[in-house]
């Protein structure tokens, strides 16, 4: 059987990773990337290269998204009415297309987007990933993915093809909240971290036997192993954007106001990472999160 035709929106470090991997496992691919400079090599790899979200997603079976921000998603999906067309991705997706969206996003836009591609009698799963740019590019990924089990053994194979581990969560909405929740003990980890770091570098200690004692014990887990090497060798090379975890923190936030939870450690952490984004480091990795402490 041949294998379906899939639109990919949004080429940034984590999309351009799993846009690569489809087209490594011979899916026939069409890209749209709103910074058309991020689609050329995908094109001179064998990918179609659509001129909108509305032309990508015409003729294909499955639409996936992974984007910024809701803004940014909505943007994609539903678009805008010109000369009387809407441009959106859901205004050409034609009747059982499976529609992915795989962005960090809030609750209440998952669930908007999935009543949208309902009324296109088209098939929706929310399904974000764990995992960082390289995870992306080796097809490492974690989908945690909510919806239909049944949609989901329908679009197995295509997140195979970018992922090692598939978890349905349950109904729609329960990938996107749980990811909220994965990057707000994420974000926390890594605020922390920085605070610690400068402690370390201000009182004296060595801070290479110092950060040993917190990686390789109780604190140690691999994001915080990962992220107090970039922050060590003061290396800021963007793997994970510290203003898109900004947006994660403020979106986990809200969404634990809705259950009545005051994400009061989230609150701090943010407020880091807002501070960071004011001295210029909003486009640096995460582990950029440290700098302002180190020039109080």
């Amino acid at each position: 059987m041949s294998k379906p035709r899939i639109a990919f929106l949004g080429l940034g470090i984590m999309g351009s990773g799993m846009a690569r991997r489809l087209l490594t496992n011979e899916f026939p691919l069409t890209v749209f990337n709103r910074d058309t400079e991020k689609s050329k090599p995908f094109g001179e790899e064998g990918a179609h290269v659509a001129g909108s979200p509305r032309e990508a997603a015409a003729q294909s079976d499955f639409i996936i998204s992974m984007v910024a921000d809701d803004i940014a998603a909505r943007s994609l999906w539903l678009g805008e009415v010109r000369a009387g067309q809407a441009n959106g991705a859901l205004a050409a997706a034609k009747p059982g297309t499976i529609c992915i969206e795989c962005s960090t996003v809030t609750v209440n836009w998952v669930r908007e987007l999935a009543a949208a591609t309902s009324q296109r009698k088209c098939e929706f799963l929310d399904a974000p990933v764990t995992g960082s740019k390289s995870h992306a590019a080796a097809g490492e990924l974690n989908f945690l993915v909510g919806g239909d089990s049944a949609t989901l053994e329908k679009a197995r194979p295509v997140l195979a093809a970018m992922g090692k581990t598939i978890t349905h969560l349950g109904p729609t909405g329960s990938g996107a909240m749980i990811k909220l929740i994965n990057n707000f003990v994420c974000g926390v980890q890594v605020a922390s971290l920085a605070e610690a770091l400068t402690m370390i570098e201000r009182s004296g200690l060595d801070r290479v036997k110092a950060l040993e004692i917190l990686t390789h014990g109780a604190p140690g887990s691999p994001l915080v192993k990962t992220v107090a090497g970039r922050m060590t060798a003061s290396d800021f090379t963007p793997n994970f954007l510290l203003r898109l975890m900004a947006k994660d923190l403020g979106y986990a936030i809200l969404e634990g106001g809705k259950v009545s939870v005051e994400l009061v450690t989230a609150k701090a952490a943010l407020e880091d990472f807002q501070k960071a984004i004011a001295a210029g480091h909003g486009e640096q990795d995460i582990a950029a999160v440290v700098e302002p402490f180190r020039k109080k």
